[in-house]
């Protein structure tokens, strides 16, 4: 009796830290856990600088784990943004993902493949699967709330009169989400006059189309978002299947002070600080994050980037910076000040390992979604600063949907004044509101760590897809 062939998953990789290490996780969980191969198609838009952390992440993968490598598509602006620049090539990438696709089909012994996986930025490319007879699915690595708005993005942009959704005269209300102002609506669709909104609203119809999306969510965590899109019957069917986050390693503290300097705090004892890979402040900025720090007479840890406005014009790359002689002088003093502060200036940190110690009580977040799932994982409450993309809204969702999480707020010069910064501080890591956050944050780690258990709403969801595509013929 012939054993059954292995079922094969072909997943589309676009450039950003963000949409990788949630894929690279969900292909682990297919192999490990259901028996299936995987192909990682990756979509090289010429200028990324994720490269080395890709590799270093597809080294990691279990067997049987390929890749295939796009060729950059030609004739790409280089005077525009990051975003527009992976949507373009996604939407130029056909012929050769097709080419791609057919060779892949052609190479495996079954000769098929179960499904294609796009991530968000990818959505353009499931019409080629769909061609092939590919089953088209969209991973969406943000929230449900995130993805009922999208999904309801091109109705609100038939009804809508305004030029800028800030200017909506009432928060937006949808089925199962807590009420959103204009001016927290993710950044692509502010201004409606632009061609990055009108592109949005094209990928959000795109949605619709997939065979099914799966969400780096899990329900307890958005039951009444989850709810209501189920009940939708012009939804594609909606999978919650996260917390899909990046395992920590048991040797990264080798050679890293800060972890040697997280050791030596006391418990719950100190605010983790950090904007993500690509968060950056401006010098004005970061000086008043500084020193409200430091007014806050509480122990941090702040991971510091070169403020954006230090830069040289010349750099292309995100680590070819000039250091401006205040991160110096901040790093120096903080480090030698080994009771209160340490400082790393880098652009990366062991955020998984520092979320987990035990020494550390809170997080100042902009508000990105892994590093939101990170924290949940671990318990830890939040202070949202939201910077980009569609972390506004995960500001809303944090603060006034779950309530684990304090909001600041720009002065009307844009800056977040130091003073602030330290009553914040304060009122989290040792404050009565930061004890009550840091309940419910426990609540919710509770939840994920149920919906990952081996009978888990998440692990049994995943399960179910899994199973669909395996009877795919």
């Amino acid at each position: 009796m012939e054993a059954p062939q292995q079922a094969h998953i072909a997943m589309l990789l676009t450039p950003g830290m963000g949409h990788l290490i949630p894929l690279t996780e969900l292909a682990r969980k297919l192999v490990h856990l259901h028996s299936f191969s995987v192909t990682f198609i990756i979509l090289d838009d010429g200028v990324s600088s994720t490269k080395t952390q890709l590799q270093t992440l597809l080294q990691t993968l279990p067997n049987p784990t390929n890749s295939i490598l796009l060729p950059p598509p030609p004739d790409i602006a280089g005077d525009i943004t990051a975003e527009s620049r992976v949507v373009l090539s996604t939407i130029r990438s056909g012929p050769s993902l097709r080419k791609a696709l057919t060779d892949l089909k052609e190479s495996i012994p079954t000769r098929r493949i179960s499904a294609f996986v796009a991530d968000l930025f990818g959505i353009f490319t499931l019409d080629v699967a769909k061609e092939l007879d590919i089953p088209a699915y969209l991973f969406f690595t943000s929230t449900a709330m995130t993805l009922s708005f999208s999904l309801h993005l091109p109705e609100l942009h038939e009804s809508s009169t305004c030029d800028q959704y800030r200017d909506l005269p009432e928060p937006l209300k949808l089925p199962g989400l807590v009420p959103v102002r204009g001016s927290d609506f993710m950044d692509p669709t502010q201004d409606r006059k632009t061609d990055a909104y009108k592109g949005c609203v094209e990928m959000c119809r795109k949605y619709r189309l997939a065979d099914g999306i799966l969400v780096n969510s899990f329900f307890d965590l958005e039951p009444d978002t989850f709810n209501a899109l189920d009940q939708n019957n012009r939804m594609p069917p909606i999978y919650p299947i996260g917390p899909l986050i990046r395992p920590g390693s048991k040797n990264i503290k080798d050679g890293l002070k800060c972890l040697e300097w997280l050791d030596k705090q006391p418990l719950c004892s100190v605010l983790y600080v950090s904007f993500g890979s690509e968060g950056t402040l401006s010098r004005d900025q970061l000086n008043e994050l500084v020193s409200g720090l430091r007014m806050s007479e509480q122990r941090f840890l702040l991971v510091a980037k070169t403020p954006r406005d230090c830069r040289t014009r010349s750099s292309h790359h995100d680590d070819e910076y000039d250091q401006c002689a205040e991160l110096t002088e901040w790093t120096t003093n903080n480090n030698n000040n080994k009771e209160k502060g340490f400082v790393l200036p880098s652009k990366w940190a062991p955020q998984v390992e520092i979320l987990a110690h035990v020494a550390v009580g809170g997080f100042l977040t902009h508000c990105g979604w892994n590093s939101t799932l990170e924290s949940i994982v671990n318990g830890v409450p939040l202070i949202a600063w939201p910077l980009y993309a569609e972390q506004k809204m995960n500001a809303v969702l944090l603060s006034e949907g779950l309530k684990v999480a304090i909001r600041v707020t720009e002065g009307e010069n844009g800056i977040v004044g130091r003073e602030q910064i330290s009553r914040l501080a304060r009122d989290l890591i040792e404050g009565e509101e930061g004890e009550v956050l840091r309940k419910r944050m426990w609540n919710l780690k509770e939840g994920a760590t149920r919906a990952l258990s081996q009978d888990g709403s998440s692990t049994q969801t995943l399960a179910n897809v899994a199973k669909k595509w395996m009877e795919h013929p």
